[in-house]
């Protein structure tokens, strides 16, 4: 028997940050060691628990979530994340216009299924969430890196943008604030993109999933709220805001130009109603998260346990020589910047690898963000303060000793 191969359609899809690096923790993990995992947004296992108000109603509703529910979701969700649009002042949102799925993730992909044809191209920022780009290549098209500028808070860098877009372009992909560079994009900012994608007939996805942890000053922008003319489709959900990732509950929300897109969302009905419906029991915990204390302000506030871990990981890879980072102002990450002339990394892959094998610490490399060069890499800042400081030193004593 011949060798079964996988789907050519598979071929450009990645998603590094449970690539072969994670492959590797996993059989270390068998041979009985323990691995610190700062490689994914994972909050349970770091002691961050959900509101028991969200898990009794979840436990509460339990028999009611036996049979599939409308493919779109289960109306009191919907109802709860459109009174939510209401709140952020995003206009003329209905019912319908509103889908929940496994997650925002089974989302991104839908949503790139129904639309893209063969080299249909997508503008995506760089550094990205890696599933954007899987997501546009496992769809047959092709995504088109735009850049984010390192000086000027990882904002994304308009020129560029402008300089790439071409009569195949058909939307553009934000995400505010952005996983995994922490920034949060001024009013101004989004509106210059929203009157670009405006002008060329772009559509915009807003991937808004981190959109209640914010630092200091900074200020959430829905984009929905600034779009009028071309459309938008607005993607959140509980599992960080509300440390509720293994429920996979996610919502997306289209908006705008709603008429322009009769067919398209007809396609993304045919793709909802394919799966049939998305987890119940977990739609069940939307109306009293939406609706209830949101006691992630605790957490992002001055003392609060993200806030000081966010402080505490600055610190620690400011005392490193060679490494600087821009200061998060959302999300659960930090994007360090390596010094090449200073740390001669040839492959940053192998580099984590490495780094893994011997200090038991999961990262990962900036490329994998499909950013460019091999000078980043990601960290979560999820660990408590003393933990985070801990692997953040042992990164500083290995990086200054590394050689390829």
């Amino acid at each position: 028997m011949e060798t079964i191969q996988k789907s050519d359609k598979l071929n450009g899809v990645c998603y590094d940050i449970r690539g072969p690096v994670l492959e590797h923790a996993y059989r270390l993990e068998e041979e009985g060691h323990r691995i610190m995992k700062l490689n994914i947004g994972n909050p349970a296992p770091f002691g961050f628990a959900a509101p028991d108000e969200i898990i009794q109603d979840v436990i509460y509703n339990l028999p009611n979530a036996e049979g599939y529910v409308a493919s779109r979701g289960l109306f009191a969700a919907r109802k709860a994340i459109m009174q939510e649009c209401q709140r952020l002042r995003i206009p003329n949102v209905d019912i319908d216009d509103i889908f929940l799925g496994n997650g925002v993730s089974e989302l991104i992909v839908m949503t790139m299924q129904a639309l893209l044809n063969n080299n249909d191209e997508m503008l995506i920022p760089s550094p990205d969430y890696p599933l954007w780009t899987a997501a546009v290549n496992l769809a047959g098209g092709k995504a088109v890196h735009y850049l984010c500028d390192e000086q000027s808070d990882w904002f994304p860098d308009i020129d560029d943008i402008k300089s790439k877009i071409t009569d195949k372009t058909r939307g553009i992909v934000l995400i505010n604030p952005n996983n995994p560079t922490g920034a949060v994009y001024s009013q101004d900012i989004l509106e210059q993109i929203v009157r670009l994608a405006e002008e060329k007939g772009l559509i915009i996805f807003a991937d808004e999933i981190y959109s209640k942890i914010l630092y200091d000053d900074a200020e959430f922008i829905p984009l929905g709220r600034l779009v009028r003319d071309t459309l938008c489709i607005s993607f959140n959900g509980l599992s960080k805001s509300y440390r509720l990732a293994g429920f996979r509950s996610g919502w997306m929300v289209i908006s705008g130009a709603k008429h322009k897109a009769k067919n398209y969302v007809q396609g993304i009905e045919m793709l909802a109603s394919m799966r049939l419906c998305a987890n119940v029991p977990a739609m069940y915990a939307v109306q009293t998260a939406l609706g209830g204390y949101q006691s992630i302000n605790e957490l992002i506030m001055p003392g609060g346990r993200l806030r000081d871990q966010r402080d505490a990981a600055l610190a620690a890879l400011a005392d490193i020589p060679g490494i600087s980072c821009v200061k998060p102002k959302g999300a659960i990450y930090l994007f360090p910047k390596i010094d090449l002339n200073r740390h001669k990394i040839i492959d940053d892959q192998q580099m984590v690898l490495d780094f893994l094998i011997q200090e038991k610490i999961l990262l990962v490399q900036g490329t994998a963000f499909n950013w460019p060069t091999r000078d980043h890499l990601r960290i979560v800042f999820l660990p408590r303060e003393d933990e985070l400081a801990g692997a953040i030193e042992r990164f500083g004593h290995f990086i200054e000793r590394y050689t390829q």
